[in-house]
């Protein structure tokens, strides 16, 4: 088989993995830091509850959380499952899941801080959104880049799990073509685009850590 062929067939691929990294960091992200709000309410329902939602979503594999929400609006609510729910349900559970994960990180780099910076800051008539903003915020972002890099990389490997949903990402189409080829070439080039994937990412996460850098 011609390797410019395979290439052009493992395209698609490509690019559902890259939509499934994008679409999740874009949601995952910013969840991430409401639930780490959340996590750190003075109100005690929400704390517990946020709780059990990053207990569960750190404490069952990935995989089953892609099925529960596939097959969870039809046992729950008998809504038929359609195609293209696969895509939704995809970006959907690794959305929640990478949430988790990262409000523990943002939880942890707030409560670094210094509890002295926001009582200067209260000091000096910042309202409690603006200590945040102006002064936590900025040094949290510093401090939790370099594990928030590591689940970034993580999230890379992570999308041939869609495969558990039939959702044709780079892996499952390598899977297809070596099978009806009888060859493992394409598993070599999905690796080789893995490996590139990471690297991309590990380089610019490792710039954005340089000129967050304090010192330089």
């Amino acid at each position: 088989m011609a390797f410019d062929i395979m290439f052009r067939q493992l395209l698609p691929g490509m690019g559902a993995s890259v939509s499934i990294f994008v679409l999740t960091l874009l949601f995952s992200l910013p969840l991430g830091l409401l639930v780490a709000f959340a996590r750190m309410s003075k109100i005690k329902p929400l704390q517990w509850i946020t709780k059990f939602y990053i207990s569960i979503m750190r404490g069952t594999p990935l995989m089953l959380q892609l099925l529960v929400v596939y097959f969870g609006p039809y046992y729950v609510f008998r809504q038929n499952i359609s195609t293209e729910y696969r895509f939704y349900a995809t970006i959907i559970g690794f959305s929640i899941n990478y949430a988790a994960y990262f409000a523990e990180i943002y939880r942890s780099g707030i409560q670094s801080i210094p509890v002295g910076q926001r009582e200067a800051a209260k000091v000096l008539g910042y309202s409690r959104v603006q200590t945040f903003w102006k002064i936590i915020f900025p040094q949290m972002v510093k401090r939790v880049l370099p594990p928030v890099t590591n689940e970034v990389i993580t999230l890379v490997k992570d999308t041939s799990l869609a495969f558990v949903l039939a959702y044709a990402e780079m892996f499952t189409i390598a899977k297809q073509i070596a099978a009806a080829q009888t060859t493992i070439v394409p598993l070599f080039v999905a690796g080789l685009f893995y490996y590139i994937f990471n690297l991309i990412v590990a380089v610019g996460m490792e710039y954005l850590e340089k000129r967050l850098s304090y010192y330089q």
